[in-house]
């Protein structure tokens, strides 16, 4: 399913509506097509501001969402960022078109093969998808000038936060999976950790280890 100029539209007033005014991250989420990413029931509903089921019990976030998080993460043309939870690589692909590099885990194996498919048909050339257990980062690649969760933790992840760089950001929901959770910014600065508080969400926990597809 691909999207009309008008559905187009909808998506983005809706999108700046709910805060997300940074221009660069409107750019890249009029390109990507969120109709490529949401496939079998929901497919008539990618375009709406709604978290949707995409399989192995894990969900495609709410474009609202979606784009409160790539704003606050300021990424820049330079950066390497690094993703834990690929999920349907929506999330991926925005980034793809705002940073240098792009480093995507996943703990799912159907979910990393079925992403992969997406950016190759969309002929996006710099991301690297990895199946593997994303609690633990990629210490091999660290540092990451930026790191993005898209799955919840009760607290920042000590192996994710030493793999941040000085000067680096990283956003991700903390919170218990069974009640609301705060979407938190963390800069890395010489001395520690400085935390921001953007706004209340709902993800899937943070597990670890491998997962066992549908």
């Amino acid at each position: 399913m691909t999207r009309s100029a008008e559905q187009t539209m909808q998506f983005l007033f809706a999108i700046r509506s709910r805060g997300v005014t940074d221009k660069r991250v409107l750019t890249a989420m009029e390109k990507v097509d969120r109709g490529f990413f949401v496939k079998g029931l929901f497919a008539d509903r990618a375009y709406e501001d709604m978290p949707l089921p995409i399989g192995s019990g894990q969900t495609i976030s709410q474009p609202s969402v979606v784009g409160m998080m790539t704003q606050a993460l300021q990424v820049t043309a330079r950066d390497t960022v690094l993703e834990i939870g690929t999920g349907s690589g929506y999330q991926a692909a925005i980034l793809s078109h705002l940073a240098r590099r792009v480093y995507t885990v996943e703990r799912y194996k159907s979910l990393v093969m079925s992403s992969k498919q997406i950016f190759e048909f969309l002929k996006t050339t710099n991301i690297i998808s990895i199946y593997a257990d994303g609690s633990r980062g990629l210490p091999d690649q660290a540092p990451f000038d930026k790191i993005i969760l898209t799955a919840a933790a009760e607290d920042p992840p000590g192996p994710l936060l030493s793999q941040l760089k000085i000067g680096g950001v990283m956003v991700l929901p903390v919170g218990q999976s069974d009640s609301v959770q705060s979407l938190i910014k963390v800069i890395r600065t010489k001395s520690g950790y400085d935390y921001e508080d953007i706004r209340d969400v709902r993800f899937v926990p943070l597990v670890e280890g491998l997962g066992k597809d549908d």
